[in-house]
């Protein structure tokens, strides 16, 4: 056997019915990968393993997955390298939802005007948001990401407020704002505040879209709809963690399902929205539920087309609860990393640009993931709070300097682009200073000092995308 290396997927520790088996080959597969072929679930599982003959990952065979998937990667968006200004504002903390994965909430209950609780949460109330958002609009941010816990007093909008009010039901997760310390308004109030003079607003998952509509008989349409007509612009594809219902049971099982967060999907593309999606994957899933996630994305795409980018997060496990009650140990390894890009570049032939996430990789591995089938490398962020929380440990903002030195430096074209790839703009690495332009009010001001480490937004708000 040639040189091997070992996963982190937990196969047999967890009794799933989806388990990496096929009757393919590995070589089938990858000849139908090369040729452009639409790839069966069967196709990906042979190359996201590389080859279940086989324990552990052939490297050999790997390399070989990560050649085709690059070569696909320069026939679908050549050699440009593309990243977003933008800030993360996430409006609070408080949840209640209980995921294994996250270490980023606080329970609601510490925010009670009546607790007597220490916790480093946060809630923001509409006017502090737009505060935030107006001032990073200033220093040519293009892009303002939200994405929050599900604070109990969070409603869609004023006649949501009245329903949940209204009702004798005890399962809705529901308190009125006058019972917490900070009144987070509504997530019409806060769409409201954050649409800011052309900044793109992208916000609003599928979960907190459900947590707009718990109590009543409201479809998803009619959710998104009404957020729309406050200023919102697209929809994160996140919380979808791993789009298989048995292993949401076990990391996630408060969150809805997933027949659920595609019909949230749908429903924001029918109203007109953008969306984005993404997999968090590298902890107690094994390949055939990573590829059958790809395979609902694909197929989400097929009916919608709607959906931008793809982004592929890995799962960072210090300080979780699935690493603290000893469920796994590890998150996946950098074999498992290159070949989650890799098979999504070649199986999502419908979605042209995958992510590479210098938050989740750090920038030595992020560039790397440039070359297994990623050609888009995030945003200036400005602030990121759930990985550092979770474990993650590397940082939280990347100046449009770093960016050109980066991508110039592995023989790549820096493209400053929209949150929706509509707008781009090639980046000369030898036109300095480096900033912004695409944005309402960007001038090419450089954001990030990148020396000193600060941001010309002064005290970012912690969050994540």
């Amino acid at each position: 056997m040639e040189d091997a290396a070992r996963t982190n997927v937990p196969r047999g520790r967890f009794d799933f019915e989806c388990v990496p088996e096929t009757d393919q080959s590995f070589e089938t597969a990858l000849a139908k990968a090369r040729d452009g072929e639409r790839l069966t679930v069967a196709d990906g599982v042979e190359l996201m393993t590389t080859g279940t003959d086989r324990e552990g990952i052939d490297l050999a065979r790997k390399e070989r997955v990560l050649e085709a998937a690059d070569r696909r990667r320069e026939e679908v968006v050549g050699d440009d390298v593309t990243f977003v200004a933008n800030l993360n504002n996430n409006v609070t903390t408080a949840c209640n939802t209980g995921c294994l994965f996250c270490n980023f909430k606080d329970t609601a209950q510490h925010f009670e005007e009546e607790s007597d609780e220490d916790h480093a949460g946060f809630t923001k109330t509409p006017e502090e948001s737009r505060e935030i958002v107006a001032a990073a609009r200033e220093t040519g941010i293009y892009e303002v990401t939200s994405v929050s816990g599900l604070h109990p007093a969070l409603a869609l909008d004023d006649e949501h407020v009245e329903i949940l009010e209204a009702s004798d039901r005890g399962d809705l997760n529901y308190k009125p704002a006058d019972a917490y310390e900070t009144d987070p308004g509504t997530y019409v109030d806060q769409m409201e505040a954050m649409d800011v003079d052309g900044v793109h607003l992208h916000s609003m998952t599928p979960e907190e879209a459900y947590h707009a509509r718990r109590g009543t008989d409201w479809s998803y349409e009619e959710v998104y709809g009404r957020l729309k007509d406050a200023g919102l612009d697209s929809a994160p594809g996140t919380a979808a963690e791993i789009l298989v219902d048995e292993v949401r049971a076990v990391i996630c099982p408060g969150k809805i399902g997933t027949d659920e967060w595609i019909e949230a999907m749908e429903a924001a593309a029918a109203v007109g929205l953008d969306t984005t999606a993404t997999i968090m994957y590298g902890h107690v899933e094994n390949e055939a539920h990573r590829v059958r996630h790809l395979k609902r994305v694909r197929d989400l795409q097929d009916r919608t087309g709607n959906i931008t980018e793809f982004v592929p997060l890995s799962f960072v496990h210090p300080n979780t609860p699935l690493a603290e009650r000893g469920m796994i140990d590890a998150g996946a390894t950098t074999h498992e990393d290159e070949l989650m890009i890799a098979v999504s570049r070649l199986f999502l032939d419908n979605i042209e640009n995958i992510q590479s996430s210098w938050v989740k990789y750090g920038d030595e591995q992020g560039l790397k993931m440039l070359s297994c089938g990623a050609n888009d490398f995030m945003g200036t962020i400005l602030s990121e709070e759930i990985t550092k929380r979770a474990g993650g440990e590397f940082g939280e903002a990347r100046s449009f300097a770093e960016y050109v030195e980066m991508i110039t430096a592995i023989g790549r074209t820096p493209v400053e682009r929209s949150t929706d790839y509509r707008e781009t703009r090639e980046i000369d690495p030898d036109d300095p200073p480096f900033g912004p332009e695409l944005g309402p009010a960007a001038d090419g001001t450089p954001l990030v000092d990148s020396a000193a480490g600060s941001t010309a937004a002064g005290d970012a708000s912690p969050a994540d995308d």
